[in-house]
């Protein structure tokens, strides 16, 4: 008898080896922004973000994201958004901005959920956790692009839009940045596929069911020297025009990320954090 018992022991030792681990239920108001990676929910504690009036250059754009986000934080309707355009004009910077403004008067009116563009297939799992949440979302995907190869990956994004079989909660809304208004490779010619042409029209139409589409574009000389100004000046840091301006020609663009390289080179001369 005391055998077999212990057969039984170590077999259920086994099963519960073999098991899946029972993870605790989320706590959807412990942390201002989380990561999710098509399975797992990692909390983000600190939210890395510049104060709002540091990002300058983009004032009617930001004017209209942080006044749609705001209404999300209260619970009033508001838009599924796109940020396409230049590369490093401040789209994603502005996204986490926006939320930390909100947050810094209500840090519990608003959470950020940043999705890995390869988990877009799994979001009604995480949509059924985020219905039982008694707070609003903001779900963001950066830098998102779509190839001729990623036509799940499409489908996805437009359930995500326009609700599946899994309905998104009204609480939840959506910003997707992109370097395309499209969010599409602009490759093809007259003489492609009439599936390809199906595609790109498809693709083009995923980018119509935005409420509030918002368009950047590379900044002039004058504007990337403002921006610099925003990083340098409360650091007490001062430039010569001339060099700051042949450093963004070293790197081929006037951008808001270039100006904060910048700064960081000048911060980083006088032994200064930024």
């Amino acid at each position: 008898m005391t055998q077999r018992r212990e057969t039984l022991e170590r077999i259920a030792d086994a099963l519960e080896r073999l098991a899946p681990e029972v993870l605790p239920p989320q706590d959807w108001l412990s942390a201002p922004a989380y990561a999710w990676d098509g399975e797992h929910v990692r909390p983000v504690t600190a939210l890395d973000a510049f104060p709002l009036d540091t990002l300058r250059g983009i004032d009617e754009l930001k004017s209209a994201f942080t006044a749609n986000v705001e209404r999300l934080a209260t619970g009033a309707a508001a838009h599924d958004t796109l940020l396409w355009g230049a590369r490093g004009m401040g789209k994603s910077a502005l996204v986490r901005a926006a939320v930390a403004d909100v947050q810094a008067r209500d840090p519990k009116a608003l959470g950020l959920i940043q999705i890995s563009a390869s988990a877009l297939g799994n979001v009604p799992d995480l949509l059924v956790q985020l219905s039982e949440a008694d707070r609003n979302f903001l779900l963001f995907v950066d830098d998102l692009g779509f190839g001729p190869e990623d036509k799940a990956k499409m489908l996805s994004v437009r359930s995500l839009l326009e609700g599946g079989v899994v309905p998104r909660p009204r609480r939840v809304r959506v910003v997707v940045t992109s370097n395309r208004r499209a969010i599409v490779q602009r490759d093809a010619n007259e003489t492609e596929a009439l599936h390809e042409r199906d595609a790109r029209d498809d693709a083009l139409a995923l980018a119509d069911r935005f409420g509030l589409t918002l368009g950047f574009h590379p900044c002039d000389r004058d504007t990337y020297l403002d921006i610099l100004h925003a990083y340098t000046d409360p650091l007490g840091l001062e430039f010569h025009e001339d060099q700051a301006l042949a450093w963004a020609v070293e790197r081929g663009s006037r951008s808001g990320r270039t100006a904060f390289q910048y700064a960081t080179e000048l911060a980083g001369r006088a032994g200064m954090a930024i």
